[in-house]
């Protein structure tokens, strides 16, 4: 496994070792051990999400608020997108920040994001699916969500279409209006 910390150096970009021939390939794509030595901390998830977008489909930026803040180990199986994490974090020195990789099947990267980050993603190709770990469960009444283009974050979104998105990101605050972690 390589673990490369990102410009955030709390998130995580993870590339397990691929054994492949011709019949195809296999990797260990979890492992709950080797995983909290990466991260330096026991972690445990308790909901895995498995969504479906069409090509340009953006969703986020979306996090939950403490007490059910969720980390998240995300990968693509089918498909490429670009995902990013924003730092909510007050009193972190990349607070406001962002962070974007190209995850796909075809790279198997995996990303980990922490809680007090927002989290987002745009379909690249025809579609993609996406899969990621959460260590708490969905929680309708913490969930929060930030534009996509906010002018105050400036993610540099690697498009040039208008994306897709759900009614809850269209109405989604500014980052000057966001709760944030401490």
């Amino acid at each position: 496994m390589k673990v490369t910390p990102l410009s955030i150096p709390d998130v995580l970009l993870i590339e397990q070792q691929v054994f492949g021939d011709d019949r195809g390939f296999f990797f260990e794509s979890f492992n709950q051990k080797k995983f909290e030595e990466v991260v330096g901390r026991k972690v445990n998830f308790v909901q895995d999400n498995h969504s479906k977008s069409a090509k340009g489909v953006l969703r986020g930026l979306h996090y939950q608020l403490p007490p059910k803040a969720q980390g998240k180990l995300v990968r693509v199986i089918q498909g490429e997108v670009f995902d990013v994490a924003v730092d909510l974090r007050k009193s972190s020195p990349t607070f406001g920040k962002w962070v974007g990789e190209v995850l796909s099947a075809n790279n198997k990267k995996q990303i980990w994001i922490p809680e007090g980050f927002a989290h987002g993603f745009v379909t690249l190709s025809d579609t993609a699916e996406f899969l990621y770990k959460t260590t708490d469960f969905y929680s309708p009444e913490h969930e929060q969500s930030i534009v996509w283009n906010d002018e105050t974050i400036a993610i540099k979104w690697p498009f040039d279409f208008e994306p897709e998105l759900s009614i809850k990101d269209v109405v989604a605050k500014s980052f000057a209006e966001a709760v944030y972690f401490k």
